[in-house]
């Protein structure tokens, strides 16, 4: 397509059609309807399928051009010989189409051919589209969820300031299932499967200038147009971070990335480099785009990398402290004359170098001693361990730590390891969007991904 920069109406939709609504629960547009319903999208509705006169209490339609007014979105959830078909007809009022329908170029040299007709349909008829086989969207700003899975089955993160961008329907599934179970919101998800049209880069292009974002996750198996890419990431990137997993990096990735979404993956150190010179942080796995985004709801990047280290667990400071080292990262020790004043305000056993250590005799104002006295110039964030052992540590030094981190100029990172006690903890630092990581490494990647990523 031609037509770039002309997508802002998926994220903007005042109504949507569903082509192949139905009221079977064992339909996959059953559970899209249901979804955008429950989502409480404020747009208007209407379900298309010639075997049914309303669905849901709406009106259905037969075909779309008997809808008078203009569909903003179309999602298409029927077989796909039948999206040809449709896309064929009259579809003069489609602005936009989501076909989440498989059956095209992942599945073969058939399902290939279809795909190029499809996209030759889609420019004669100038409709932007995402898929063949995806998700679409689930966005919490519009209120819309076009997402063919139930929310009984992958709970929906609350909004916050991340979006996410994704050729994997599944990635995309996951990692919102996940950041809702751990108290992380999300603004907006994209899962644009074959990307027939609609891509990574239309997406950044857009996202650049979004106020409700504010920084961008990838997952690519693929980029089709490297050189556009490259320009897009680049001035998202003056804007926001910007985040990217390449996956499909080997042999066996890039032959199941193949038969997933039709993704040519590519040489990877040609997208490595095509990171590096855009700006874009690179991670090296799934668990660390999910920290990048955790973090980024919260924080802005930093200039620096030195970190300091408060913990009640001697073992837990070392693990992070090395860590950090193995990371790029640096943990300067405390000047003296912070030492000195740590001396006199923690207890007698306490560690006064870095990581502080505050040891088992913990109370909760000391680790607010430890980050007023410590927290200082010379560092440039903080990541703030919690083991819940200790006698005389309460659930009430989450809320002494959150008054701290909100009139903190610099990031403050909590680690809270531990199972069902911890995990309860936890809450009181989500529910102020303070992150929490589960592990040492979990917190030293999101540590990594503030301070620019690896260099």
């Amino acid at each position: 397509m031609t037509t770039e920069g002309q997508i802002d109406f998926f994220f903007k939709p005042e109504s949507i059609a569903l082509i192949g609504a139905s009221p079977n629960p064992k339909k996959l547009s059953f559970t899209i309807l249901e979804n955008l319903l429950k989502m409480g999208f404020q747009g208007k509705i209407y379900p298309i399928n010639p075997g049914y006169q309303e669905i849901r209490g709406l009106k259905c339609y037969p075909a779309p051009d008997e809808i008078k007014d203009r569909i903003d979105i179309a999602i298409f959830a029927v077989p796909a010989s039948t999206v040809l078909e449709i896309l064929n007809g009259h579809v003069e009022n489609i602005k936009g189409a989501i076909i989440v329908s498989s059956g095209f170029r992942e599945t073969g040299p058939e399902g290939k051919e279809m795909e190029i007709r499809l996209k030759e349909i889609l420019e004669k008829k100038g409709i932007r589209a995402m898929g063949p086989n995806c998700l679409g969207i689930y966005d919490t700003v519009s209120k819309v969820d076009t997402f063919f899975i139930s929310s009984d089955k992958v709970e929906r993160p609350v909004r916050d300031g991340v979006s996410v961008l994704t050729q994997s329907g599944s990635f995309a599934a996951m990692i919102m299932d996940e950041m809702a179970n751990e108290g992380a919101g999300i603004s907006r998800v994209v899962s644009y499967g074959n990307k027939v049209d609609v891509d990574e880069s239309d997406c950044l292009e857009f996202l650049a200038g979004d106020e409700a974002t504010k920084a961008v996750a990838l997952y690519i198996e693929s980029v089709g147009n490297g050189r556009r890419f490259l320009a897009t990431a680049s001035e998202c990137v003056q804007k926001k971070p910007v985040v990217a997993l390449k996956v499909g990096k080997r042999e066996p990735g890039a032959k199941a990335a193949s038969s997933h979404t039709g993704a040519i993956s590519g040489r990877y150190e040609a997208y490595e480099a095509a990171f590096r010179k855009a700006g874009v942080i690179e991670v090296e796995s799934y668990e660390e785009l999910k920290d990048a985004c955790k973090v980024l709801n919260r924080y802005p990047l930093v200039r620096g990398n030195r970190i300091l280290i408060i913990t009640d667990g001697g073992g837990i400071g070392i693990s992070i402290a090395d860590a950090c080292e193995e990371a790029g990262l640096k943990v300067p020790d405390l000047s003296k004359e912070v030492m000195e004043k740590l001396e006199k305000k923690l207890p007698a056993f306490a560690s006064v170098r870095n990581p502080v250590d505050l040891t088992g005799n913990v109370k909760d104002e000391h680790y607010i001693d430890a980050l007023q006295e410590a927290f200082g110039e010379e560092y440039d964030l903080a990541i703030v361990s919690l083991l819940w052992g200790p006698p005389l540590l309460s659930k009430e030094v989450a809320e002494k730590i959150k008054a701290f981190a909100i009139h903190c100029e610099k990031p403050v990172l909590i680690c809270s390891p531990g199972g069902r006690f911890s995990r309860e903890v936890a809450s009181a630092f989500t529910a102020i969007g303070m992150p929490v990581f589960f592990t040492p490494d979990s917190a030293v990647r999101a540590a990594l991904v503030l301070c620019g990523g690896k260099k």
